[in-house]
Formats: C-alpha cells, structure tokens, sequence
C-alpha cells in the first residue's frame, strides 16, 4: 500500500502501477494528481481513476482514518493480493442493450479503439459496440515489439477476448474497411459484408513506409508491424547479417534486443535529416552505447538497391558506394496513414492523408470520429498548431476523448505526449513536444550517461528528454499538463 499526505489529508492507494507494475513511491505528487516515474500514467488519489494514460485500468483506493495521531488503514486481504486490473465482470447495464439500437463502430484494432470502447461501457452507453480491425488479434502492446521480439501475441494482449465479451463488446478481427457511404451511414468490408452505425471512429493507424528500392520485394526484407514478424526478424538475424534501414529510437531499441550473435555485423543506414529534432551529442549516447555492442551505423546515405539470389537478400548497397552484407533487412523509415479507403470521400485528410481533426476528435462530418496515428490534431504545446503524433499514450487520449464526444459530452482533448524506451538496460524518456525548438537546456552529462535536456520555444520549457532520469520527466509533464510555463531561466 501506498500511503500520501497532500496537505492534511491522507489517502492510500496500491503501490505499483498498473501498466508495468512501476513503484509509485517513486512518482510525482502534484495536488492530487500522482504520476508514475516509469511511462507517466497518472491517478487521481482520491479515486484511483486514470488521467493519463498509458495504464489502462485504475489503482485501488483503501479506507484511511486517523485517532490520536496514528494513521489507520483498513483493505481486504484478497484485494492486497489482487493486481490492480479490471476483473472480467458484465457491465451492468448490458441487460439493457435490447433497448437501445444505437451502433457505435469503431474501426481498428489498436489502443485508441479500444479506450474508446472501454470508456463507452464506463460512461453508461448500452447500445452495441463493434471493434472491427484488420488484424487476426485481440488489442495487444506494440510498443513491446521492439523491446522483447522473442513473443507470442497472446504475451502481449491488453485484454483478453473474455474481457470484451464480458464488457458487450464485439471485437471482429480480420474485417478490413474498404469504403465508407458517409450519407447512408455504412461501412463496406473487403469480404464483402457491411455495417450500419450510428456514430463511427476511424481509428485504422498507419503501416510502414514503404522501401521505393530495386529489389524491395525480395525474401527477409521485413518490417515490426506484428508479433509474428517480431518473432520471425529475431529468428533469422541470430548469426546472421541484419541491415536496419533507418535510425529512429524504435530501430535503436530494436538493435539493442538482438543477441550477439546477431549485432556484430548489423549495419544501420539514416536517411539524411532523418534526426534533425534532437541535437547530435543527444543522439550521441544512444549511438555510443550500440556501437560499443557492435552496432555498426553508417549515416547520411540512403539505401538504392538490394541485392539478392534464390529471391532471398544477399546485399544492400547505399547510396555512398558502399555495399553491406545481408541476410535480413529490416525496414524502419517512418509510417504512412491507414486512410486509402477514404480516397474520393469528403472526408478532409492532409497532404499526407492523415485525417483532419479539431480537439474534440470530430472530423469534418457530422457522426465522424477519428484517433491515434491516423489523425492530425491541434496540439495544445505548439500554439494549436496541428501534428501526428504516433505513439500509444496519445492514441489513448485520443480515444478517450472521442468516446465521450460521440455521446455528446463536449469534452476537449488535454494530454501532454510522453514516450519511452530503453537501450540496454539505460531508460530514456521524452514528454512534451520539441518541434520548432530554438534552444535547449543540459544538466548533467554524457560521459556519466545519465542528463536531462529541455527544449525551449519562445523562452519556455516545451518538451523534456532525459537519459537515467525517469522521475524528472515524470515532473516536467505534470507541469506541463497543468499549463504552468518553465523558463529557460527556471530550467537553468
């Protein structure tokens, strides 16, 4: 148990997050808002209710009374035992789903659909709820597919099929959209089939960008799109030559969880600009800690061919002359929106094609939601300027915020976005949003590996990184997230 004091008052609550079990005596206390100190989940203390996400359920609250200066707190054994998870009761209320004929259908398979679902049943909709998504499993942690590879999606499910039928909710898997009749309100299917709704999410994702290379369509040129080819890209590396084409913190984390006998020839390529957001003795640690492993990076050229025999990749050659030796290439340069299916609608999209939409998640259309990595948004740390953000934490909010908008409760988007990762065995962190920074703040250092950077805009902090310094970041987004500005001054 976890027992604060916000004032004079006290409240106890369980002592590990939800989300990876991070220990909460740990976290940041703002109010009576507490923050995890791992991947910024917040609770209310009062409630255990979750205010940002990544956790998905909420944490346990206990009675707490004070007599003569002593602070007593009373909780059931059994619930002590218990992990905090939401247990796979019915909802209440679906005995009354016969009575409303209203259809919520939520497109995708991801996190945003499936917060938005879960958010429905917990505001009291009672009416069905379809999940329809073109993958062959239920929810499941992506974020864990660059971290530990050797996985089964069972490992990695966020909810079981149990829950969600538990919870009313229809979860059709393999159901790819193919268009959509916005005036009669009907989703197509490539099997042929349809659907009626009520109100709709788009909530689809994106896949990988595309490698636009001779010799692309080769065997063992893959991408980290399911746990399948998780599985599969660990299997063929070991021992074997891997090129990781691209050098965002997913490759890099990638890079770091291959075996030995797989890193000593990796051969990473960054297409050129590929890293302008951070500065270079930022990326400097990352690259340092992977090149001592024996990573092997080669920067600023572009792959222009891969080479091959049996249909199986034997070579990729860059664009600086060089030729690399490859058994696997994994491909890592970026993602594209899943909204192709829209194509010829009046549905407004960017030039890109992700979906445009304002900070309730409304789209253009009337009954029109769309979430996660699909969208465009206003964000509220670059003046309302729009970005896409791909990352799990933002897709929840997303969610979040369009299930209580389809059932009219005027709610505004209000998140701050925090990312995580680890490469062996250091934690790095982000929160906030850097883009257009003009100057940054360092405490620490580079050669200890452990240093907090800020990113200021207009002479205030906008976004926090940090190496080793989990609880800090944790700090800065709950800052952030209350509206309160940093200085550079403040910073320094």
């Amino acid at each position: 148990v976890l027992l604060l004091r916000n004032r004079k008052e006290f409240h106890a609550l369980g002592s590990k997050c939800p989300h990876y079990g991070a220990p909460l005596s740990k976290g940041v206390l703002r109010g009576e808002r507490l923050r995890c100190p791992w991947h910024g989940a917040c609770f209310n203390i009062r409630t255990g209710d979750i205010e940002e996400y990544p956790a998905l359920d909420c944490i346990s609250c206990f009675k707490v009374t004070v007599e003569d200066g002593k602070v007593f707190i009373t909780a059931k054994k059994k619930v002590l035992a218990l992990p905090a998870v939401t247990e796979h009761k019915q909802h209440p209320g679906l005995r009354r789903c016969l009575l409303n004929k209203n259809t919520m259908l939520l497109l995708g398979g991801g996190v945003a659909a499936l917060v938005c679902a879960e958010t429905l049943r917990q505001e009291g909709f009672t009416g069905r709820i379809i999940m329809a998504t073109k993958e062959k499993h239920v929810p499941y942690d992506k974020s864990k597919l660059s971290k530990e590879m050797n996985l089964k999606a069972e490992d990695v499910y966020l909810r079981k099929p149990e829950f969600l039928q538990a919870q009313g909710i229809e979860f059709w898997t393999e159901k790819e959209a193919v268009s959509v009749d916005f005036q009669k309100q009907k989703v197509h299917f490539m099997d042929g089939s349809s659907q009626k709704y009520h109100q709709l999410l788009i909530a689809t994702g994106s896949h990988s960008g595309s490698l636009r290379v001779p010799g692309a369509d080769l065997q063992n040129v893959c991408t980290l799109q399911t746990p399948e080819e998780s599985s599969k890209i660990l299997e063929l590396a070991t021992g074997k030559n891997l090129v990781i084409v691209g050098a965002s913190f997913i490759e890099k984390s990638q890079a770091s969880r291959l075996p030995a006998s797989a890193r000593d020839t990796n051969g990473t390529s960054l297409q050129p600009g590929a890293a302008a957001e951070l500065p270079a003795w930022v990326l400097a640690g990352p690259f340092q800690m992977l090149q001592n492993k024996g990573v092997k990076f080669h920067m600023k050229t572009e792959l222009c061919e891969l080479k091959g025999k049996d249909g199986k990749v034997t070579e990729a050659v860059l664009a600086n002359g060089e030729n690399l030796p490859a058994d696997v290439v994994v491909v890592g340069i970026g993602s594209t929106p899943n909204s192709a299916f829209l194509k010829g609608t009046s549905m407004a999209r960017d030039d890109k094609g992700a979906i445009l939409v304002d900070l309730h998640m409304q789209t253009n259309i009337p009954n029109v939601f769309a979430a996660g990595d699909v969208v465009t948004f206003p964000v509220a740390l670059l003046d309302g300027d729009r970005s896409s953000i791909h990352h799990q934490q933002v897709a929840e909010a997303h969610g979040h915020c369009a299930a209580f908008n389809m059932l009219k409760r005027g709610k505004e988007l209000h998140t701050v976005p925090y990312f995580w990762t680890t490469l062996l065995g250091k934690s790095i962190r982000y929160a906030g949003c850097g883009k257009g920074y003009t100057d940054t703040v360092v405490k620490g250092s580079l050669e200890q590996q452990k240093f907090l950077i800020f990113y200021i805009r207009d002479g205030h902090v906008t976004a926090a990184a940090s190496l080793n310094c989990d609880p800090m970041v944790s700090l800065i987004a709950e800052v952030l997230y209350l509206g309160k500005q940093i200085s550079k001054e403040e910073a320094e």
